[in-house]
Parts: structure tokens; sequence; C-alpha cells
């Protein structure tokens, strides 16, 4: 009796433990790594250090991830879970099938040089096409050009506000307004700026294009 319990604890150990790392791998392998580090990039740009909230930046992002993801989720649901709930597949096929979809998508957003980067350092010799990179190797390829593309992304996103923060310095500058901080004369500007071309608008339809 000892042992079986014992086994059973130690499953349930492994699963609670497992559970509790699927929102990080969905956050890795999903398009929410890079909307949520633009969104954070805007908030900088403007100089607005709480608004929005970091809870609404996540709500945001998580539900432009879903957006985004909606086509891979379909075709994970369709090939992998309606089949193994329907009894005519195995669990170890529907994880094979899962995984089909979730590839395609990282490897279009991927970058050829930073998946050979870790095939590289995984050692991995035979490589002749994209089944033969494993998963493992294919993730941190991933989460390495989403953060590239993210910053790049973010810099485009700074280089207005920089701008009006340089015109604005400069201008208190020539008017001897030497003690008056730049950010309280920048900030309303760069506020309107990014209203009056509807930034949330642009932002947005540029994140999800991006991913296409």
């Amino acid at each position: 009796m000892k042992g079986p319990d014992g086994t059973n604890a130690v499953q349930l150990l492994l699963l609670v433990g497992g559970l509790t790392l699927i929102p990080a791998l969905l956050f890795t392998v999903t398009a929410f790594t890079r909307i949520i580090i633009v969104l954070g990039f805007i908030r900088q740009g403007l100089g607005t250090q709480s608004a929005p909230p970091n809870q609404v930046l996540v709500g945001i992002a998580l539900f432009l991830t879903i957006f985004v993801m909606a086509p891979t989720f379909t075709q994970i649901k369709k090939d992998a879970i309606d089949p193994l709930q329907k009894h005519k597949i195995t669990q170890t096929q529907a994880f094979e099938r899962g995984q089909k979809p979730l590839r395609e998508f990282m490897f279009r957003q991927t970058r050829t040089t930073d998946l050979a980067l870790f095939v590289k350092l995984g050692k991995i010799k035979k490589v002749n096409t994209r089944k033969d990179v494993p998963t493992y190797v294919l993730i941190p390829a991933f989460i390495i050009s989403e953060l590239k593309t993210a910053f790049q992304i973010g810099f485009l996103i700074f280089l207005p506000f920089l701008v009006i923060d340089l015109v604005v310095s400069s201008t208190l500058m020539s008017m001897g307004m030497v003690m008056l901080p730049p950010v309280f004369i920048s900030l309303p500007f760069k506020i309107l700026l990014f209203v009056l071309v509807d930034g949330w608008n642009l932002v947005t339809r540029s994140l999800v294009e991006s991913f296409h």
C-alpha cells in the first residue's frame, strides 16, 4: 500500500508543479512577450510612470495575444484536442499533433540566425529540415527573436517622443529656464501627440500585422 500511495503523491506533486509552469510556458511560446514589451515601451516613451497601470497592460497584452494566436489555437483544438476527447487518438499522439501548429507559428517568427545559434549551442548535428529542430531548441530561439523584434518596434516608438523631449529641453535652455524640469512641459505635448495620431490604434495594428 505504501508504494502506490507514495507513487500517487509524487505524481500529484509533479502535476501541480507542471500546472504552475503552464502560464510561463504559454507566455514564452506565444505573441505575449512581444506585445507586453512594446506596450511597456509606449508607457515609458510617454513618460507616464503608472498610466496605464501594470494590470491594464497585462490585460491588454493577454487579449491581444489571444486574438493573434486564435488561428493557431483553433488548429490545435481541431487536430489534437477534439480527436483526443473523442478517444480517436492517444495522449501522446495529441501532444505531437498539438505541437505542429505552435511550432509553425514560432518558426514564422524566428530568425534563421537565432535558430542557428541554438542549434549550434545544442550541438544538433543533423538539421536538414524544420522537423529536425527539437522544440527545446526552437523555443529559446523564438524568445530571442521576439525580444529583438520587440526592441526594434520600441525604438521606432521612442523616436517621436525623443524629438519632443529634445525640442522642449532646447527651448527651455534658450529661455534660461534651467531649473524647470523638461518632463513637466514635454509630457502634455507627448500625450497630445499620441492622442491626435490615434496612437493606440496605430500601435495595435502594427503589432498584430507584425505577426503575419
